[in-house]
C-alpha cells in the first residue's frame, strides 16, 4: 500500500508538472481566438502547423539571431566556468599555500554579495571596455562562480589521491595530473556543473537586456520579452517563440541527465 501511494504520489507530481509544457504546445499550435475563447478545448481541432514559422517571420524581432546569440553565450559560458571555476577549486584543494584558507573564505564571501551591489560597477567596466552589443560583453563577466568554484572544491577534497600520487610518480605535475588524471575520471561531476550552467546561462535576461543594446546582440530570452511590449500582443506567437527556446535545454537535458543525477549526487562528498 506504501509503495502505491508513492507512486500514485509521484504520478500526481509529475502530470502537475507537466501541465505548463501542455498548455505551452497546446497554445503554440492554437489560433489567437482560440487562446482567448470562452470554449477551452483540450487541443486545437484545427492544429496551426504554420505558427512554427511565425517567430522567424517577424521582421521586428530577430528570433533566429537571438537562438545563435544565446547558442554561442552559453555553450561558451558553461566552457569558460568549468574551465575556471575547475582549476581554481583544483588549486585550492589541492596546492600547498598558508594563504589558501583565506583565499578560499574570500570566494564564499562574494557568496554573500547580492548580484544588484556589482551590476552596476560591472556594466561601466564592460562598458569603458567597449564591450557593449559583443559577446565579450555577455561571456567574460559571468566567467567566475563562486558556487561553483565551492562546488569543485569540495569534490576535489574527496578524489582518490592515489590516482595523483601516481601520476607525479610518473613526472606529472600539477597541471598534468589535472588534465590527464582528474578530468577523465570527473566527468560525470563537469557533466552536472556543465548542465546547469548552461541553463542558467540560456535563461540569463538582465545583463543581456543592458549589455545588448542593439538588436542583432540580443539573446532568445530578450527576444521574448519584446513580444510583449509593442501596441498588440500576437498570443500564438509568444507561445510558439517560447516553446522553440526550450528546445535547446530539452536536448541537453535528455543527453546529458544520466551524468546530471550522478555528478549531483557527487557534490555530497566530503572533504
Amino acid at each position: 500500500m506504501g509503495s502505491t501511494g508513492l507512486y500514485l504520489a509521484t504520478g500526481v507530481a509529475a502530470l502537475l508538472f507537466l501541465v505548463p509544457f501542455y498548455i505551452l504546445v497546446r497554445n503554440a499550435l492554437s489560433t489567437d481566438a482560440q487562446i482567448t475563447g470562452e470554449n477551452w478545448t483540450f487541443f486545437p481541432t484545427d492544429v496551426q502547423w504554420g505558427n512554427i514559422t511565425s517567430p522567424f517571420d517577424d521582421s521586428s524581432v530577430p528570433f533566429a539571431r537571438s537562438l545563435w546569440n544565446s547558442t554561442v553565450v552559453a555553450v561558451l559560458h558553461t566552457a569558460g566556468v568549468l574551465l575556471v571555476c575547475s582549476l581554481a577549486g583544483y588549486g585550492l584543494a589541492r596546492i600547498p599555500y598558508r594563504h589558501a584558507n583565506k583565499v578560499f573564505y574570500v570566494v564564499l564571501g562574494t557568496l554573500m554579495v547580492p548580484t544588484a551591489v556589482t551590476f552596476v560597477p560591472s556594466f561601466v567596466l564592460v562598458s569603458s571596455l567597449g564591450w557593449v552589443d559583443s559577446y565579450r560583453g555577455l561571456i567574460v563577466p559571468g566567467l567566475f562562480s563562486g558556487f561553483t568554484c565551492f562546488l569543485f572544491r569540495q569534490y576535489f577534497l574527496g578524489f582518490p589521491k592515489e590516482l595523483e600520487e601516481a601520476a607525479r610518480v610518473d613526472g606529472l605535475g600539477y597541471w598534468g595530473a589535472y588534465w590527464r588524471v582528474v578530468v577523465p575520471n570527473s566527468l560525470n561531476f563537469f557533466a552536472a556543473i556543465a548542465t546547469i550552467t548552461f541553463i542558467n546561462g540560456w535563461n540569463s535576461f538582465l545583463w543581456p537586456l543592458v549589455i545588448g543594446q542593439d538588436p542583432g546582440a540580443w539573446t532568445v530570452q530578450v527576444a521574448l520579452s519584446s513580444y510583449t511590449t509593442g501596441q498588440t500582443v500576437v498570443f500564438h506567437q509568444i507561445f510558439m517563440a517560447t516553446a522553440i527556446s526550450i528546445l535547446p535545454l530539452l536536448f541537453v537535458f535528455l543527453f546529458l541527465q544520466r551524468w546530471l543525477v550522478q555528478g549531483i549526487a557527487q557534490t555530497g562528498i566530503k572533504g
